[in-house]
């Protein structure tokens, strides 16, 4: 069965994920996670895409960002690839793909679910059980948003500046929002969302694009259409 043309709307935060091949590691140690987080900054600048959050794990990574058209986030997600990997095939004497196929993605409304999809990665390795409390991961974003150090990397996003007039309580409200943790069910929806393609949204956000995409924004129902549908809040959980 042909494959599905990525699901991408310029302009809006998404969602992506990429594994290593067979769950195996992306990263044998520091100076691999600096050298991608290098690389990723390059990227980035030479693309024009603007990163809201990220957390780079032993076997995957996600970032939040948003790309100024469909191709920068292709183009963008393909030069990090092929930079890291053939850095670190150098480096460590292999050769050979090291990613699990290409990169996933899901487009994230803002309003609904931004700030519960950079919950959901910044809590990884806390849900992988590697730290207490998400800021004491060094390869990820949380520490930024809490106020503890400042991430080259980041672009704060609208949404989380909303969070409060000063900085203190806008890490003030973050930071309680990261100890309410995510749900098991918030987990597998945003995590289902970005591994099969879907917009992270509601269906009045996939109304109002006013887009004819060449695959659907979201899944289809089975069976017979029930009289009424209930919304759904969302989210999704596992430190996928």
């Amino acid at each position: 069965m042909a494959r599905l043309p990525r699901l991408v709307l310029p302009g809006w935060p998404h969602h992506v994920i990429q594994r290593g091949n067979n769950r195996q590691s992306i990263v044998r140690g520091d100076a691999d996670r600096r050298a991608w987080r290098d690389m990723l900054a390059e990227v980035l600048d030479q693309y024009a895409v603007t990163l809201q959050a990220y957390v780079l794990m032993d076997n995957h990574f996600h970032l939040l960002l948003t790309p100024p058209s469909a191709q920068a986030l292709s183009r963008m997600m393909q030069a990090l690839g092929r930079r890291y990997v053939g850095a670190h095939n150098a480096v460590h004497g292999r050769s050979g793909t090291l990613w699990e196929g290409r990169f996933k993605c899901s487009p994230v409304e803002t309003d609904r679910y931004f700030l519960a999809c950079m919950r959901y990665i910044e809590l990884n390795p806390v849900r992988a059980g590697l730290v207490s409390q998400a800021q004491e991961w060094p390869w990820s974003s949380a520490a930024h948003h809490l106020g503890l150090r400042r991430d080259r990397l980041v672009s704060d996003h609208p949404r989380y500046w909303a969070l409060g007039n000063t900085p203190f309580e806008r890490e003030r409200r973050y930071r309680d929002s990261l100890e309410a943790g995510t749900t098991e069910r918030e987990v597998a929806h945003i995590t289902e969302a970005a591994l099969k393609g879907w917009a992270l949204a509601s269906p009045e956000f996939i109304q109002a694009q006013g887009v004819a995409p060449a695959r659907p924004l979201a899944p289809r129902g089975r069976g017979r259409p029930r009289k009424a549908v209930e919304a759904d809040p969302g989210g999704s959980g596992a430190a996928g």
